[in-house]
C-alpha cells in the first residue's frame, strides 16, 4: 500500500482544514517545499498536493507551489483543486504533475473529464469521489451533488477509470479513524464488474495512527493519503519510513 501525505495550500501556506471548512485553517508550515523535502528525505515517493485557493476559485490556483516541489524534489505528485479546463490540466502537467485529481469536474462537466480519460490514460487522472453522507461533494467541498458514491466510481470505472481518492467528509481532520466500512463497501462492489478493471482506491481522511495504515492494507487499498496526522505527530515519519 503506497503511503501519500498531503500538502493542502492557501496562500502558498502549508495548512490544514477540519471537514472542508476553510474557517477552520491552521498553518502548519510557511514553506511548502521544506515539508516535501522532509517527506522525500523519509524515503516517501509521493505526495498529493492539494490546491484549496483553486477549488474555491474553480480554477488553478497555486501552480507555482506545483512547480516549485516538482523541480526540487523527486516527488510523484499527484495534483488537485480547481482543475476545470483544458488549460488548468495543461497547467498542472507542465509544472510537474505526474497525476490529477478530478472531482468537481467529474461530476458538472463528465464530458470534459472523459476526454482527459481519453487523451491522458487512466494512469494520469485520478477519480476524486469525496462523499458526505453517501453523495458526492463538489467545489471544495461547499456543495453536494446528486451522485451517489457506489454508482458514481461503477459509471466511471466503465469508462477506464482506474485510481479513485475517496474521502469520507465526516472523518477528515478528525483524527478519529479512517471510514473502513465505505472503503469495504467500495472494493467489493467495484471489483467483481466483468467488464471492467478492478479499481486502485486510495483511502483518505481520519487516519490517527499507524494501526489505521495496517486497518486499510489489510482491506484492500492501494494507497492512503495522511494529512493532519503527520502535522499533528499522531504518526512520525520514521514510523511511515518503517511502514514503508
Amino acid at each position: 500500500m503506497r503511503i501519500i501525505p498531503a500538502i493542502d495550500i492557501i496562500e502558498e501556506k502549508c495548512v490544514r482544514l477540519t471537514k472542508g471548512d476553510y474557517n477552520t485553517k491552521k498553518i502548519y508550515n510557511e514553506n511548502p517545499l521544506e515539508v516535501a523535502k522532509a517527506f522525500e528525505d523519509s524515503g516517501i515517493e509521493y505526495l498529493h498536493l492539494v490546491d484549496l485557493d483553486g477549488a474555491k476559485a474553480k480554477h488553478i490556483v497555486n501552480y507555482k507551489i506545483l512547480e516549485l516541489i516538482a523541480s526540487k524534489t523527486n516527488l510523484k505528485i499527484d495534483f488537485g483543486g480547481g482543475l476545470k479546463s483544458n488549460e488548468d490540466l495543461n497547467i498542472a502537467f507542465n509544472c510537474g504533475a505526474k497525476q490529477i485529481t478530478g472531482g468537481s469536474i467529474a461530476v458538472s462537466d463528465k464530458e470534459t473529464f472523459e476526454g482527459w480519460l481519453s487523451k491522458y490514460g487512466p494512469q494520469k487522472i485520478i477519480l476524486g469521489a469525496d462523499s458526505n453522507d453517501g453523495k458526492i461533494a463538489i467545489n471544495g467541498w461547499q456543495e453536494e451533488s446528486n451522485e451517489e458514491v457506489i454508482s458514481f466510481i461503477k459509471n466511471y470505472q466503465k469508462k477506464s477509470v482506474q485510481y479513485v481518492i475517496c474521502t469520507d467528509i465526516s472523518k477528515d481532520g478528525m483524527l478519529e479513524g479512517p471510514s473502513l466500512e465505505l472503503y469495504k463497501t467500495i472494493i467489493k462492489d467495484c471489483s467483481n464488474n466483468s467488464s471492467s478493471q478492478s479499481i486502485k482506491l486510495i483511502a483518505s481522511g481520519g487516519v490517527s495512527g499507524i494501526q489505521d495504515l495496517e486497518d486499510l492494507k489489510t482491506i484492500g487499498c492501494e494507497g492512503v493519503i495522511i494529512g493532519k496526522a503527520i502535522y499533528e505527530n499522531r504518526i512520525s515519519l520514521k514510523e511511515l519510513e518503517r511502514f514503508i
